[in-house]
């Protein structure tokens, strides 16, 4: 099967995008080592950079002329993706793809224009007709979800919802990626007969138990994953120390997070607790540093995922989850369905330091609960959440989009027939 994955240029990316569009990598990395033949398209930024790079292992890599090769602001982004889906489908009319999957709405907007133009173009070439090329679109995030977020509603946000609502009626298929997804393609008019459930994966060659831990000093350590943004729970977190004594918290951000990095070292510091908590550089820990996460991972006894806002990402609880380390989550997004509660984590209320704190002394209180918690969150990640699964689950869905291919039949298989 000949796929294209198309991501969006990365200026229009939001952080949880940013993280789609590494899940985008996995999954054509997985998909090639099943045998299909995968390019990945987006547009070039650079201008130094080869038209074609070849990435491991067996993944075209192929960036396209739309716009100035250079990083853009993200307002000059949108009028671009028109000059993407021209160039995507002067790509395809040299080679086309069997089917075309499409990460983030900036990417499916690419694609759909894509796929029209070149129905257009054979309906007025008066060619051979050939079947519309099928069209998977997965969202990073939805305008309406950010929409209902509290504070200020960034400009241009209606037109996405729009557009975004319109896309979610073009494609073929949408892959959602939790059950919140599903509802929220619901609550936009999306067909649910149309919507496939495919969760995110994560790589278990290089998350999971039985691997070095990185060194630490505190006898109890708390490791904070997902967005740093006034959503994600921190607050909760800090807070909850002071009813954990003796715990340290590590929370992993980047440069990007400066201003909620420096809110929340006051927020700690006036709580009593600011020496028991430590901002780690995501540079340092990033894919291409391969065993720092996992190690850092594992020197944790619990990791916590506390927003109180979704849908969101669930990257984080799935490799702590890999790595044979009991979590501690809120039901919000894609961790309500990833966490069973009781059985492979626990869950928590968003916004309740106190419940919080109590949920984490009892975990590390109780031994067997704790290692319990642990071998069944590695054990659920294995089973459901390997890129090969998860590859294979977006294999079938590409499949039941292509057009059955009778094979010619024999004559003697006539004459058998007709005897």
């Amino acid at each position: 099967m000949r796929i294209a994955l198309v991501s969006s240029p990365a200026e229009l990316l939001s952080a949880r995008e940013r993280e789609f569009a590494g899940d985008l990598r996995s999954l054509a990395a997985a998909l090639a080592v099943q045998g299909h033949d995968v390019v990945v398209y987006t547009r070039r930024e650079t201008p130094d950079r080869a038209e074609r790079e070849q990435l491991p292992p067996g993944v075209l890599l192929q960036w396209l002329e739309a716009g100035p090769a250079r990083p853009v602001r993200e307002a000059e982004v949108a009028p671009l993706l028109g000059a993407l889906g021209q160039a995507l489908a002067e790509a395809w009319r040299e080679d086309r793809p069997d089917v075309v999957h499409a990460y983030t709405w900036g990417a499916g907007l690419a694609a759909a224009a894509a796929c029209r133009q070149l129905r257009e173009s054979a309906l007025i070439g008066g060619g051979p007709s050939e079947a519309p090329i099928p069209l998977v679109q997965t969202f990073g995030s939805f305008g309406a979800e950010q929409h209902r977020r509290p504070g200020r509603v960034s400009p241009g946000l209606a037109k996405r919802i729009r557009l975004e609502v319109a896309l979610a009626r073009t494609a073929d298929v949408i892959v959602a990626r939790s059950d919140d997804e599903v509802e929220e393609l619901a609550r936009m008019g999306t067909s649910r007969d149309r919507i496939r459930m495919i969760p995110a994966g994560v790589d278990l060659e290089r998350f999971h138990p039985n691997g070095p831990a990185e060194a630490r000093t505190a006898s109890v350590r708390l490791l904070a994953v997902g967005e740093l943004s006034p959503l994600s729970g921190l607050e909760t977190v800090i807070a909850a120390l002071r009813g954990l004594p003796d715990v340290e918290l590590l929370v992993v951000g980047g440069p990007d997070d400066a201003e909620e990095v420096e809110r929340l070292q006051k927020g700690a510091a006036h709580l009593g607790v600011g020496s028991r908590v430590q901002f780690l550089d995501a540079a340092d820990y990033a894919e291409t540093v391969p065993d720092a996460r996992p190690r850092l991972l594992r020197s944790a006894d619990a990791v916590v995922c506390v927003p109180w806002h979704g849908p969101g990402s669930a990257a984080g609880v799935l490799e702590a989850m890999a790595c044979g380390v009991p979590v501690v989550v809120t039901p919000v997004g894609a961790a309500t369905d990833v966490v069973v509660d009781g059985v492979t984590g626990l869950h928590v209320a968003p916004r309740r330091p106190d419940h919080l704190a109590d949920a984490i002394r009892s975990l590390l209180g109780d031994p067997v609960r704790h290692l319990g918690y642990g071998v069944a969150g590695a054990d659920r990640v294995r089973s459901r959440y390997g890129w090969a699964r998860v590859a294979a689950d977006t294999e079938r869905v590409y499949a039941r989009l292509l057009p059955v291919v009778l094979e010619p039949v024999e004559d003697e298989v006539l004459e058998e027939v007709a005897d």
